[in-house]
């Protein structure tokens, strides 16, 4: 969601929890500065997920009947695969969707962690699939039937095609956003394993090697557990407010410890707001008093661009030790 760059200094009354005195005709106020960073709406991909669900729906419906008519488990497994994605591509557009509606007074963030909710229920969606794909591998490795190979490797190829393309549509937005990578990762991942299942087809069409497709089945198996287990357990971070991958949290705060004035800094929590996101709070111990809002604008550029952290929230304290921050010790939440 695009947004105005706006600077602004709460001045409330707080009570009880992080006061500090700056002088001010006489009143004593604790001071707040929030900023929102300058960023831009994210590109929309409306296109390229309508574009990749329907060439990914064909190509699920014709490796399905084709795995039928033509025996084989890798064709059938890769079609359940590919509907996973199929799934996984229309949760993905719908968050994208949910992800730029602006905030409601009972969803004050919009609907931004639509699109985290998605990457994990993918993944999570992708990995019980595999499992069970897995499980039917292994059986029909014990019993092997005959698999027509000519079958295989022209919808294998197809499959090439298809995911390919896919990918590309997703490429230039696969290093910003979690829920775009999710996309991209699989569409390219499909377009590796379709390679595999042709040279798979390859053999079973000259050497009748007819185990090879159950063999095949299991290798996509673990090739997709394994490309999708890093994918869950970032998406399971962000969901439990966890700092995103791509911020050192110890260098931001050496970054505002280092800044003028600064004292000490506590209560520094950094989390993701939506895959693109990410929200910052920190109190800012300054015994001079509050710097004004300039200082607030300048934190608040750098944070973005040395981090790219779009939302930050900034409270001043001077320390004073009469009345100390309920929320210093690190303990503390």
């Amino acid at each position: 969601m695009s947004e105005a760059p706006i600077s602004a200094e709460h001045l409330h009354d707080t009570p009880g929890t992080c006061p500090h005195h700056h002088g001010h005709d006489n009143q004593k106020h604790s001071h707040s500065g929030h900023h929102h960073g300058h960023h831009h709406a994210p590109k929309s991909f409306g296109r390229a997920f309508s574009i990749g669900i329907a060439l990914n729906v064909l190509f699920v419906v014709a490796e399905a009947v084709f795995g039928v008519l033509g025996h084989s488990l890798a064709l059938l497994a890769d079609a359940g695969h590919n509907l996973s994605d199929v799934l996984g591509l229309i949760m993905a557009w719908g968050a994208s969707a949910l992800a730029i509606r602006p905030p409601t007074q009972r969803y004050t963030y919009g609907l931004r962690s639509s699109s985290i909710l998605a990457a994990l229920s993918n993944s999570l969606l992708l990995l019980v699939i595999t499992g069970g794909i897995a499980w039917e591998a292994i059986e029909r490795l014990v019993h092997p039937g005959p698999v027509n190979g000519r079958i295989v490797i022209f919808i294998a190829a197809l499959g090439v095609l298809v995911n390919t393309i896919t990918a590309l549509l997703f490429m230039s937005g696969r290093k910003g956003d979690l829920n775009i990578k999710a996309a991209f990762l699989h569409m390219a991942g499909d377009a590796l394993i379709s390679i595999g299942v042709v040279f798979a087809g390859i053999l079973m069409l000259f050497l009748h090697w007819y185990w090879l497709d159950s063999v095949t089945s299991l290798v996509i198996s673990v090739l997709i557990i394994l490309a999708t287990w890093s994918l869950l357990k970032e998406a399971a971070r962000l969901v439990l407010h966890g700092v995103p991958d791509n911020i050192n949290i110890d260098a931001v705060r050496q970054y505002l410890l280092h800044l003028p004035e600064v004292a000490a800094v506590h209560d520094l929590h950094i989390w993701a707001m939506s895959t693109t996101e990410t929200a910052l709070t920190v109190h800012l111990v300054m015994p001079q008093g509050f710097p004004g809002d300039a200082f607030l604008t300048e934190v608040a550029t750098a944070l973005q661009q040395q981090f790219a952290i779009v939302h930050p929230t900034l409270q001043v304290e001077t320390g004073d030790v009469e009345h100390p921050c309920a929320l210093e010790p690190e303990q503390k939440v």
